[in-house]
């Protein structure tokens, strides 16, 4: 080996001397070494000029990341419809963590999103305060890479207990209290110490200066500090204020109106009573009626072009759509949010089911994604899972009517002629009546009453 190592040093010794005589020979093989020894990115070059050629070393360095790198992280890029958002952090400076741990939260008008850590390693720098705004592609921390948070490990097991603690004794039983002497019950009030002269005060009541000794409570100051009552404050949330923001401005800018119908749920309930095993059992999900609303509202909106377009108030004019893009409320504890069904048209209940299942899923995570929210032509909100019985929802802008289902209850109506209780459920269409006529928007509703009340409607294309 030290022989190996000799040899090695005096080829290289005579290869840079064949260099500096310009020996052609020894230089190409003085180059093939050099660049078998450094196969790595090139850093930077140094020209050398012999006598009588000119050659160039190339000095290298590797490309693997050292331990202790520090790396700037930055704001993901958010959808078109999102400029900014603002900054909520998990973690401190000097926080370890590990990789694809989320070590703040952003939270748009639509949505929060969330920035994992690209790496295991250390916090080293927050470059944005908590609450800060950014836009995408905003430097927000700096990471020094390293080995990261431990991993949870099982606290370890004791092998035997050096010596078992005895239990705590109990305490001594106290001897029972001497029996008292029982007397007759007293009928009267004792009575009342006289009080001294002293005492008084001859000053009148709004001249005399509270004390301390004064302000014993009363029977009545205790009740009132028992029942006082508090109030907090919480900052408004970047998407509570969108919303805010969104419903004034369809309040002001929409010319809004609604109109009412009901729905008879016999049919559809009694078609999901009848299927809902086996539907479960070959499509692993379950029927649910906002299938039927959904289809339905297609349905109704490609019969009614009107109710699926919107004014473009920039141009002064009608947006008619030919796709169906069905935007469906959902509640959260962040507020509502409105992911969407896209090209509704073309699916059929199963397919709607999967959507919506899917959505409400990621809602629930808090994983929906700015794109999953954006767009829409029409929304369906429903109120009957909280119970509702009637309302009327407001347009979710720039969409031009929304839906809005409420709760199924047993009611009496006028059946050929006989009464008898059917399960029912109120309907609303709110609409911008600038766009929208009155006869579109109860035509709307009426398609949407007979397809839920049969859908073999939808079979025969009536």
């Amino acid at each position: 080996m030290l022989s190996h190592s000799r040899c090695l040093t005096r080829n290289f010794g005579r290869s840079l001397s064949a260099i500096r005589q310009g020996n052609n020979v020894f230089a190409r093989r003085a180059t093939a070494v050099l660049s078998a020894s450094h196969p790595t990115t090139l850093n930077n070059d140094v020209k050398y000029n012999p006598r009588s050629s000119v050659f160039r070393i190339q000095y290298f360095r590797t490309s693997v990341a050292f331990r202790d790198e520090v790396i700037t992280v930055k704001t993901p890029a958010f959808a078109e419809s999102v400029t900014e958002g603002d900054v909520r952090w998990e973690k401190a400076v000097g926080d370890a963590v590990s990789e694809d741990e989320v070590v703040c939260e952003i939270e748009t008008d639509k949505t929060s999103v969330q920035v994992p850590s690209p790496a295991a390693g250390v916090i080293e720098e927050l470059l944005v305060p908590d609450g800060g705004k950014v836009e995408g592609g905003t430097p927000l921390f700096k990471l020094k890479k390293g080995a990261g948070a431990p991993k949870a490990t099982e606290a370890p097991k004791s092998e035997a207990p050096a010596a078992a603690s005895p239990p705590p004794s109990a305490a001594p039983t106290p001897p029972p209290p001497p029996p008292s002497a029982v007397g007759p019950i007293p009928t009267t009030m004792p009575p009342v110490p006289p009080v001294p002269a002293h005492a008084m005060d001859t000053k009148p009541v709004s001249a005399i200066k509270p004390t301390a000794a004064q302000t014993a409570p009363s029977a009545q100051a205790e009740g009132g500090a028992k029942s006082a009552r508090t109030e907090s404050r919480v900052k408004m949330n970047r998407m509570r204020l969108r919303i805010a923001q969104r419903l004034k401005e369809a309040q002001n800018t929409c010319a809004m109106l609604t109109t009412f119908n009901e729905v008879d749920m016999s049919n559809i309930t009694e078609m999901r009573k009848v299927y809902k095993d086996a539907f479960l059992k070959k499509h692993n999900i379950k029927l649910g009626f906002m299938s039927a609303f959904v289809k339905a509202a297609a349905y109704a909106l490609t019969d009614q072009p009107a109710v699926n377009a919107v004014i473009d108030d920039t141009t002064k004019e009608i947006v008619y759509r030919d796709y169906v893009d069905i935007s469906v409320a959902v509640a959260t504890p962040k507020g509502l949010v409105v992911p969407v069904i896209r090209n509704v048209e073309g699916m059929n209940f199963t397919d709607i089911e999967k959507a919506i299942n899917l959505l409400g899923e990621k809602a629930r995570k808090n994983e929906l994604a700015v794109e999953d929210m954006d767009g829409g032509t029409f929304t369906i909100s429903n109120g009957g899972v909280f119970g509702s019985l009637f309302g009327t929802p407001i347009i979710n802008p720039p969409q031009s009517a929304i839906l809005g289902m409420h709760g199924i209850f047993d009611r009496p109506v006028a059946v050929g002629g006989k009464v008898e209780i059917r399960p029912m459920m109120y309907v609303a269409l709110t609409y911008d009546h600038r766009l929208i006529d009155g006869r579109e928007a109860v035509t709307f509703l009426r398609k949407i009453k007979s397809v839920v009340e049969d859908p073999r409607v939808l079979l025969l294309d009536m």
